[in-house]
């Protein structure tokens, strides 16, 4: 049953980063408009690919359970900046509905963030790609 249950939260963990690299790709516009309020104007590029790269290569590994801590590493280096920059809720006057707003989603990345972290000290279980290999004969 651990086992059942490390493969699918590596699923519900994964899939979260794989939409949110799919959305920057799909509204590259949005993003990069995105990035010029938040006064990210030098290199978009970069970072826009960047961020697109570190979020696939870190769910892959996370799903397919290769080296889930190095992507979970990955992960980590775009999620914190990421929610500390964009999810700024001490800014907003409290009370109203962008402070509401602001600090759910911050809490909800913080959440992540301990998930990516678990990830990051635990092995994962049965159902990973390196034993599947070690399993299968040719």
């Amino acid at each position: 049953m651990k086992d059942i249950f490390d493969l699918l939260g590596r699923i519900l963990l994964s899939f979260i980063f794989f939409f949110e690299a799919y959305d920057y790709f799909a509204f590259e516009q949005l993003n990069r408009q995105a990035m010029t309020i938040y006064g990210l104007t030098w290199n978009q590029d970069f970072f826009l690919y960047g961020a697109i790269l570190l979020l696939v290569l870190g769910g892959l590994m996370m799903l397919l359970g290769y080296r889930m801590r190095l992507g979970a590493v990955l992960l980590l280096i775009y999620w914190v900046p990421l929610t500390f920059v964009v999810h700024d809720f001490w800014t907003e006057a409290p009370g109203t509905e962008a402070y509401r707003l602001q600090s759910l989603f911050f809490m909800k990345n913080l959440a992540i963030m301990g998930g990516l972290m678990l990830a990051a000290t635990h092995v994962s279980g049965r159902y990973r790609l390196r034993r599947l290999f070690a399993t299968t004969r040719v």
